[in-house]
C-alpha cells in the first residue's frame, strides 16, 4: 500500500503531520465550550399577554381563545396549550422537530398583527418567547442583608448589577424580589367632594406635570444649544406642592386633599435566605460561552462583591456547573482508566513494551485528532461527546493490533524492519477498512434520528465515527513507521519478564478455551438446550427491565413546594413557610443554604404557593443522599395544616425540566367547558 510505503520511508514527514494534528486538536480542546448536555432547543414557542385585574374567564375570552385562533393555521403547528390565570395569558405552540423557528416566530407575529385590534385596548403587547437551554440561568444566587428592603434592591440594582454584567460570557442579570420604590397617593374623598375635584383631575394633574420635554434649540455665537425643559420629580415635596385647582383665589395643592407617602409597591413575593429578607439574581450566559468558566468568574466576583459591600451576603443558590464539572470528571476519568486498562491488558497479552508503546500512540492520538473535528462543527464538550469518546476508547486499538500482529508475523520470519514493515501493513490494510466501515455503519441510522433522542446521540455518532477513522489512520501510518524504527526482534532471544508472563496466562486461556470447546463438540443437544434456555429467561426478563430516559443522578438539592387554598393572602402564605422554614432547619443539618420564595415558587405567579430550596453540601461529605432526605422531610412537613406540600429530590438531568413549571412524572389532563364537572373529575383521578 502506498500509504505505509511513504510513511515508512518518510519517518520525518509523518512525525510532523501527527504533530500539526496533535496542535489543533489540544488548541481545539482549549477552546471547546463545556455544557452538560448538547444544545438542544425544543420546537416550541411561547406567546404571553399580560391584562392587568382580568379574571381568568375574562382572560380565555378575550386574549387566549382570539390568540389560539390566529396562530392555529401556522404552518408546521402540531399542538397548541394554553394557560389563563388572573391577568395572565399564556399559549404554547409545539412545532414538528426540524421546524425552522425563526420562520415561525415571523409567523406567529404576522397572525397577532392582524387580530391585534381584537384585544382589549389597554392589554400589553403580546410576546414570543422561544424555548432555549442555554437562555436559562447558569447561576442563581441571593443577596441577603440587615438592610431596609428598598435599600438593599438599590444595591444591587445600581452596585451589585454591572460588576457581574461586565464578566465575559454573563448576557444578563434577572433581578427579582426586594421592594421597589413607590409614591402613594391616598386621596381624602370628603375633602375632594367638598372641593367638587374629581380623582380624574388630580391624576391628569399629575401626568402633565411629570414631563420631560424637548424645547428646541436656540443659536448663540458659533454655538447651537439645544433645549429642553426637566419637568420630572426628584423629591417627594415637590409632589406635594403641585397646584390641582384654584378656588375662590385660593390655590389648591395637593398635599391639602390627599396623603403622599415615600413608600413601595405592595408585596405579592416573599424571598428569604437563611430567614432573612433577599433578593434572588439569575445570572444568564451568552449563547456559545463555556459555562463552567462563567460560573467560576461569576463567583469569584461575587467573592469579592462580598469583601466589598459588607452589608451584603450573596450566597448561590443553584450553580449549574458544579453539576456539568461533576458529570464531566466523571466521564473524563471513566475514559482515562478504561485507556489505562486497555494499554494494561495489551501489555499482558502482548508481552513486549516497544509493541505495547506503539498501540498506545493510536489512543491519544485518535481522540485528541477528534478534538478537531469536535470545534470544526460547533460541539461542546458535554456528556454525549466525552460518552462517545469514552465508547471509542475500547475500539481504538484493534486496527493498530492488526496491523502490528502482521508486522511481528514478518519479523519473526527475519525480514527486515523497513520491509517487515511495509509487507505487514499493506497486507491487512483492506481487512482493517473494511472492519472500521462495518464499526462505523452501526452508528449511521442515529445521524437520521428524530426528536430530542437524535439531538443528543448525534454527536455520539460523528465522534466515534471520526475517532475510528483516526485510529485507521494511525494504523497505517504511525504503526507502519514506529515499527520499523523501534520494533526489534531476535530468533532464540530469551524472553523477557513481561513475555514470560504473558505466555503463561495466555497458555492458561487456551487450555480453558480447548476444554470447553472439548465439552460443547461432545455434548451438542446439552449445549443446544443450554443455550435455548438461556436466550428463552432473558428474552422473558426483558418486561421487568425499567426504561427512562436518563439515570436519576444525586443533584445534591431538595425541593419543596407548598401550595395553599386558592385566594389565600400573601401575609397568611408567609406564617406557613415560617413554619416550614422551621422544620426544614431541623431536619436537614447537610444544608448549605435554605432559599425561600414566597409568592408563585419559580414558574407561578400565584400568591397562595411557593417553593422552598435547599441546596446540600457534596455527597462525600454527608451520610445521606438526597432521597432518603427528601423522604424524612417529607414525613416532618405532613404536619402542616391545610397546604398540598410536595418533596422532590433532583433527579439528573434538571437542565431538560427547566423549560417545565415541575417535575411530575406523570400528569393527567381534564378537559370539557363544565368547571365543576371537571374539578369532580379530577378529584377522581
Amino acid at each position: 500500500m502506498i500509504l505505509a510505503e511513504f510513511s515508512v520511508k518518510r519517518p520525518i514527514g509523518i512525525t510532523m503531520i501527527a504533530c500539526i494534528i496533535l496542535i489543533f486538536g489540544a488548541v481545539s480542546l482549549y477552546h471547546l465550550p463545556i455544557d452538560l448536555m448538547p444544545d438542544i432547543t425544543y420546537p416550541r414557542i411561547t406567546v404571553s399577554a399580560s391584562y392587568s385585574n382580568a379574571s381568568p374567564e375574562e382572560m380565555e375570552t378575550l386574549v387566549t381563545r382570539p390568540i389560539e385562533q390566529a396562530i392555529s393555521a401556522v404552518p408546521g403547528v402540531e399542538e397548541i396549550t394554553s394557560d389563563s390565570s388572573e391577568g395572565s395569558s399564556r399559549v404554547r405552540v409545539s412545532f414538528a422537530w426540524g421546524t425552522d423557528l425563526d420562520a415561525a416566530s415571523n409567523d406567529i407575529r404576522d397572525r397577532i398583527d392582524r387580530i391585534i385590534g381584537r384585544l382589549p385596548d389597554d392589554i400589553d403587547r403580546p410576546m414570543l418567547r422561544k424555548f432555549d437551554a442555554a437562555a436559562f440561568p447558569i447561576i442563581i444566587f441571593g443577596a441577603a442583608g440587615n438592610l431596609d428592603p428598598v435599600q438593599l434592591l438599590n444595591i444591587i440594582e445600581n452596585q451589585v448589577k454591572y460588576r457581574i454584567e461586565r464578566i465575559p460570557g454573563v448576557a444578563s442579570l434577572d433581578v427579582r424580589g426586594g421592594n421597589k420604590r413607590e409614591i402613594h397617593i391616598d386621596l381624602e374623598m370628603v375633602k375632594l367632594k367638598a372641593l367638587k375635584i374629581s380623582p380624574e383631575q388630580v391624576v391628569s394633574r399629575l401626568r402633565a406635570e411629570n414631563v420631560n420635554l424637548p424645547a428646541g434649540t436656540i443659536e448663540s455665537g458659533n454655538y447651537e444649544f439645544r433645549l429642553r425643559t426637566p419637568g420630572e420629580f426628584t423629591d417627594i415635596n415637590q409632589i406635594r406642592a403641585i397646584l390641582i385647582a384654584e378656588k375662590d383665589d385660593k390655590q389648591i395643592r395637593l398635599e391639602d386633599i390627599a396623603r403622599v407617602v415615600d413608600s413601595w409597591q405592595k408585596d405579592r413575593s416573599i424571598i428569604r435566605i437563611d430567614g432573612k429578607p433577599a433578593v434572588r439574581v439569575m445570572v444568564n450566559k451568552q449563547s456559545g460561552s463555556n459555562t463552567v468558566e462563567v460560573a467560576t468568574a461569576v463567583k469569584k466576583e461575587i467573592e469579592k462583591i462580598n469583601d466589598d459591600i459588607p452589608q451584603l451576603s450573596l450566597k448561590p443558590i443553584v450553580d449549574t456547573s458544579i453539576y456539568i464539572e461533576r458529570a464531566i470528571d466523571n466521564v473524563s476519568s471513566s475514559a482515562f482508566y478504561g485507556g489505562l486498562l486497555a494499554i494494561i491488558i495489551l501489555q499482558f497479552f502482548l508481552g513486549n513494551l516497544a509493541s505495547t508503546g506503539i498501540i498506545a500512540v493510536a489512543i491519544p492520538f485518535s481522540i485528541i485528532a477528534t478534538f478537531a473535528l469536535m470545534y470544526y462543527f460547533d460541539f461542546t464538550l458535554n456528556i454525549m461527546s466525552l460518552g462517545g469518546v469514552a465508547l471509542g476508547i475500547g475500539m481504538l486499538v484493534d486496527n493498530s493490533i492488526v496491523v502490528l500482529e502482521n508486522i511481528f508475523r514478518y519479523r519473526e520470519k527475519n525480514l527486515g524492519m523497513m520491509q517487515a514493515a511495509v509487507k505487514g501493513s499493506t497486507e491487512v490494510a483492506m481487512p482493517v477498512l473494511a472492519s472500521t466501515l462495518t464499526t462505523i455503519v452501526i452508528f449511521l441510522p442515529l445521524l437520521f434520528v428524530q426528536g430530542m433522542t437524535g439531538i443528543m446521540f448525534k454527536q455520539l455518532a460523528y465522534i466515534v465515527a471520526f475517532s475510528l477513522f483516526c485510529s485507521l489512520g494511525v494504523a497505517l501510518t504511525l504503526v507502519p513507521m514506529m515499527s520499523s524504527k523501534f520494533l526489534k526482534f531476535k530468533n532464540g532471544q530469551k524472553p523477557g519478564f513481561f513475555k514470560r508472563i504473558s505466555e503463561s496466562m495466555i497458555n492458561r486461556v487456551l487450555s480453558a478455551h480447548q476444554f470447553i470447546l472439548n465439552f460443547v463438540l461432545q455434548n451438542r443437544k446439552l449445549t443446544a438446550f443450554i443455550l435455548a434456555v438461556l436466550v428463552t429467561s432473558s428474552a422473558v426478563m426483558i418486561k421487568f427491565v425499567g426504561t427512562e430516559l436518563m439515570p436519576t443522578a444525586d443533584e445534591g438539592e431538595v425541593r419543596v413546594s407548598i401550595e395553599l387554598e386558592e385566594g389565600t393572602r400573601i401575609g397568611i402564605s408567609e406564617k406557613i413557610f415560617l413554619a416550614a422554614e422551621k422544620i426544614v432547619q431541623e431536619a436537614v443539618p447537610e444544608r448549605t443554604v435554605l432559599f425561600t420564595n414566597v409568592g408563585g415558587g419559580w414558574g407561578s405567579s400565584s400568591i397562595n404557593s411557593g417553593q422552598i430550596r435547599i441546596p446540600l453540601v457534596p455527597i462525600s461529605e454527608r451520610k445521606r443522599s438526597t432521597s432518603q432526605i427528601a423522604s424524612d422531610l417529607r414525613k416532618r412537613l405532613e404536619v402542616l395544616p391545610g397546604v398540598k406540600v410536595r418533596v422532590r429530590e433532583g433527579q439528573g438531568l434538571f437542565i431538560l425540566r427547566m423549560g417545565r413549571n415541575n417535575d411530575d412524572k406523570l400528569q393527567v389532563e381534564v378537559r370539557g367547558h363544565d368547571f365543576a364537572t371537571s374539578d369532580q373529575l379530577g378529584q377522581a383521578v
